[in-house]
């Protein structure tokens, strides 16, 4: 039997992006990223395994993004982070439309997609960048994640809206993710509270909310969504049983910790994998109009608001706000495989999206970090 390598040479890339982290001080994802994208032009293929835990690792990242949300701050901060949120959806929504459809001869469907998947704030990338500096318990770190749950709730309607097709499939996928919801907030502490599954090696919460996000992408793929809203909602309520007791909090380490260690690293690998250089190279005119139009939309739609609403930090979450990623992605590769742009678009406007998920993060985190950022304390640990 001929052995497979390609696990072996996924595991040092994600063994080797935390040692580079921790020596220069950026997001792993970050690293993560960059090794994706030169092992994928390399020659390096990914494997039917690695394509599933990337998107189930996308799906987790998104369920804890949602449970950092402080439900309480998003109630009191709530023009705060509408305003923002809305904003940063709105404004490259329309420039990336107005651009590849009048100056680049996009078709309307292909603008739209490109609208909609320069729209979005990336969940994955701000919340491991405002988890690794501890920014995430902070006023401004929640204030950023309820800030990309707005963002990225626009980003989910319009293309919902713009370009679903509703089955029978469908309305089951939304019963079932609004069930889900309902009673998982209602009776999760009978998991959580339960005396006979505290603290057990076997991990029998973190197994749970695994089969809860899992029932979330079974019917997803059904009914031809996505689980990446639902399960950030449900991460946003679910942020209560978290942060009621000091047994869910650590049962909320826990899951980060197995989500940091494997699953989420072979998601920001893959995205990386998938994109080719060459064919972004050969439209490099259109890669760096879309970038620049992203990025000048996202700090035109969020610096302002942000410099109102948060003095202390509005250059790093500008930053923040201007990175893209996850939904930006399944925008996109719903567009190639419904047929509404090609390959050279698809890898363009996914090539802006991973840009956009580095350089922002990388100059955020390397000069604009607020400067207490350094000295703050994980109060979960």
């Amino acid at each position: 039997m001929k052995a497979d390598i390609i696990p072996l040479l996924v595991g040092l890339l994600i063994f080797l992006s935390s040692l580079i982290s921790l020596k220069i001080g950026i997001s792993v994802a970050v690293i993560e990223i960059i090794f994706g994208v030169t092992a994928g032009n390399l020659g390096l293929q990914t494997e039917e395994w690695m394509l599933y835990f990337a998107s189930f690792g996308g799906i987790v990242l998104t369920f804890l993004a949602g449970a950092e949300v402080d439900v309480r701050l998003m109630k009191e901060k709530f023009k705060e982070s509408f305003l923002i949120g809305l904003f940063s959806f709105l404004t490259p929504f329309l420039l990336a439309f107005l651009y590849t459809y009048y100056a680049a001869g996009w078709s309307l469907h292909a603008s739209l997609i490109a609208g909609t998947t320069l729209s979005e704030t990336s969940l994955a990338v701000v919340y491991s960048a405002l988890v690794e500096t501890n920014l995430s318990r902070t006023e401004i770190g929640k204030l950023i994640m309820a800030s990309t749950f707005i963002t990225n709730t626009g980003t989910a309607l319009v293309l919902s809206i713009l370009f679903n097709k509703p089955t029978l499939y469908t309305l089951i996928f939304i019963i079932v993710s609004i069930g889900v919801i309902f009673l998982a907030t209602k009776f999760s502490h009978y998991v959580f509270d339960n005396p006979r599954l505290k603290n057990k090696v076997i991990e029998p919460e973190i197994k749970y909310i695994f089969l809860l996000l899992l029932l979330f992408v079974y019917f997803a793929n059904m009914g031809g969504g996505h689980a990446i809203l639902p399960a950030f909602i449900l991460g946003l309520l679910m942020s209560q049983h978290f942060s009621e007791t000091s047994e869910t909090k650590v049962v909320k380490n826990r899951l980060r910790t197995v989500a940091f260690a494997v699953i989420t690293p072979l998601f920001f690998i893959v995205v990386g994998m998938k994109v080719s250089l060459s064919l972004v190279l050969s439209a490099i005119g259109l890669f760096v109009a879309l970038f620049v139009i992203k990025q000048l939309a996202k700090f035109c739609g969020v610096y302002f608001f942000a410099k109102k609403y948060i003095p202390d930090g509005h250059i790093y979450s500008t930053l923040l706000m201007s990175t893209g990623l996850t939904f930006g992605l399944i925008a996109s590769i719903f567009g190639l495989q419904s047929g509404y742009i090609d390959n050279v678009q698809y890898s363009v406007l996914t090539g802006v999206l991973i840009a956009s998920a580095v350089i922002p993060t990388f100059i955020a985190q390397k000069w604009f970090m607020p400067v207490h950022a350094e000295d703050l304390v994980d109060l979960d640990s």
